[in-house]
């Protein structure tokens, strides 16, 4: 017999920063009275920043940067990139 689990969550990435000690201080203080950890104050904080970024925005910064984005795409490349972003 044979068991197989499927992974539900979400692809995450991994980064090490680097914080100024008073940032530190400021953000762990922040963490506590919110009661959490300062790793999951920072990933909520940017989890938010992200959600918050205007699609205007990043398009602009696409049309003026990457030109080729200005190219319409086949129903093709549509579909492979909205399952990429897992629409």
């Amino acid at each position: 017999m044979f068991t197989y689990s499927i992974k539900t969550e979400k692809m995450r990435k991994r980064k090490i920063i680097e914080l100024d000690d008073s940032t530190f201080k400021i953000l762990s203080i922040k963490a506590a009275q919110e009661g959490t950890n300062l790793k999951s104050l920072i990933e909520k904080s940017l989890n938010e920043l992200a959600e918050n970024i205007q699609d205007s925005e990043l398009y602009s910064y696409l049309l003026k940067n990457y030109h080729e984005g200005k190219e319409i795409v086949s129903s093709k490349e549509k579909e492979e990139f909205e399952n990429w972003l897992g629409l």
